[in-house]
Formats: C-alpha cells, sequence, structure tokens
C-alpha cells in the first residue's frame, strides 16, 4: 500500500509538472502571437516570464521592451521596477545590463589587473576628452585590481569618423596599444576587417548609452560619466 503511495505521489507530481510546463508554453504563445498581430512592424527578440511579476517581458528588436500579461490582452511598454523597502530597482534595465557580461572579452580591448578583485565595462570614444581622462587613470585602477574591459561606442554614430578609427583600432595587430595611442591624439593607421564595434555601438544604445565614458560594474550597475579611478574603486568596495 505504502509502495502504491509512493508510486502515485511520483506520478502525480510528474503529472502537475507537466501542466505547469504546458501552461507555461501555452501562455507564451498566447503572448507572442498577441504581440506580433498588435506590432507587427516589429521582430519579437526574446520572451520570458518574469516570476515576480508575473508578467512576460518581450523585447523588440529595435524597439521598446513591453510587459505582457499572461492572456496577451494587455501590455505596457517601459521599465519595470522592483520595491525594494526605500528602494527602486529598476528590473528591465539589470536585464539590459546583464547582456554586456555574456559578451566574450576578445571582442573587448582590455586592460588587465594583475590581481583581479573586480573589472569595470567601459564604453568608450576616442575622440572623447573624459574618456581620455578615465584612460590615463587605467594603470591605478589595475594596481588597484580593476581590470578595465573597453566597448566601442563612437558618438557619432556608424560610418562617422570616430567609428572608422575605432574599426581601425579594433581590427589592428595590437588595439591595446593603438587605442592608448588613438587616445594621446596620435594618427590611427586604417585598418579593416570583421569586427564587434558597430553591434557594440548599438548595444550601448540599447543599454542607455548616452554619452562616454560610460562605465558598467560587474553588478549590472551603470555609471554615466567620468568617476577618477580612486573614487571606481571605493565605490568598488575595494
Amino acid at each position: 500500500m505504502k509502495r502504491f503511495f509512493c508510486s502515485l505521489s511520483r506520478s502525480t507530481a510528474i503529472t502537475m509538472l507537466l501542466s505547469l510546463s504546458c501552461a507555461v508554453f501555452a501562455d507564451q504563445s498566447a503572448v507572442l502571437s498577441a504581440v506580433q498581430k498588435a506590432l507587427p512592424q516589429y521582430e519579437v527578440e526574446s520572451a520570458k516570464l518574469h516570476e515576480g511579476a508575473g508578467l512576460y517581458v518581450v523585447v523588440l528588436k529595435n524597439g521598446p521592451t513591453l510587459h505582457v500579461t499572461q492572456d496577451g490582452k494587455y501590455f505596457v511598454a517601459g521599465d519595470l521596477y522592483r520595491i525594494d523597502n526605500t528602494t527602486l530597482e529598476n528590473e528591465t534595465e539589470k536585464a539590459k545590463l546583464s547582456k554586456i557580461e555574456t559578451l566574450p572579452e576578445s571582442q573587448m580591448i582590455v586592460y588587465k589587473a594583475k590581481d583581479e578583485k573586480a573589472h569595470i565595462t567601459v564604453f568608450t570614444d576616442v575622440d572623447c576628452g573624459y574618456c581620455r581622462m578615465l584612460h590615463k587613470e587605467v594603470p591605478k585602477l589595475n594596481e588597484a585590481g580593476v581590470t578595465v574591459r573597453y566597448l566601442a561606442y563612437p558618438r557619432a554614430g556608424i560610418g562617422s569618423e570616430a567609428y572608422t578609427k575605432m574599426v581601425s583600432i579594433w581590427c589592428s595587430a595590437d588595439p591595446k596599444e593603438w587605442l592608448t595611442q588613438a587616445k594621446l591624439g596620435a594618427e590611427i593607421p586604417e585598418n579593416k576587417c570583421v569586427n564587434p564595434v558597430a553591434d557594440q555601438y548599438k548595444l550601448g544604445n540599447e543599454v542607455g548609452v548616452r554619452g562616454t565614458p560610460s562605465i558598467v560594474l560587474g553588478n549590472g550597475e551603470f555609471l554615466p560619466g567620468y568617476l577618477p579611478a580612486a573614487e571606481l574603486v571605493k565605490h568598488l568596495g575595494l
């Protein structure tokens, strides 16, 4: 009898899990269908259920982020905030910024700390004065255990002079050296190759970069603008 109930319990649990799984996929299908019918001009990049809010987070390619009810009948466009006691956390921004941590360092220009305790990812422009100030402090950051990882963000956009310079740097034999030279005002020999500069610029726009430098910490915190090395190190708790 005991064995029967154990078997029954396992069978019931499996049935419940399958039912739940089917319900989730059914809800997602309804959401995707509703969004595609209502907004045919956009391509759905991703759709994922936010467990805390009970809403589907639907990211539209080159469009807004939507938060859609599970029946697909209602949505709001914009950021989703979580109330954490007396503070607000922007869940949408955190999700976008988490994409940066999935990028391979091989696509970045990285100044590695010997004894790494933390890392920052910086959207940079070679012609930006404050970016040059930050770059001068990279040795201090490295000494403090902070690895500095650069992503390209030519403020004038794809096809601009700054964009061409950054492509040439990323395509050079020694990107670290040529990035440093560019920030010192040197002329950059033109180079061409398959490169991530345009994708990094688009990612910057997607995560809310509006100027350079824009600094993203390892925990997803976004710091717009220049901070001296000492302040950055302190902010990182080192």
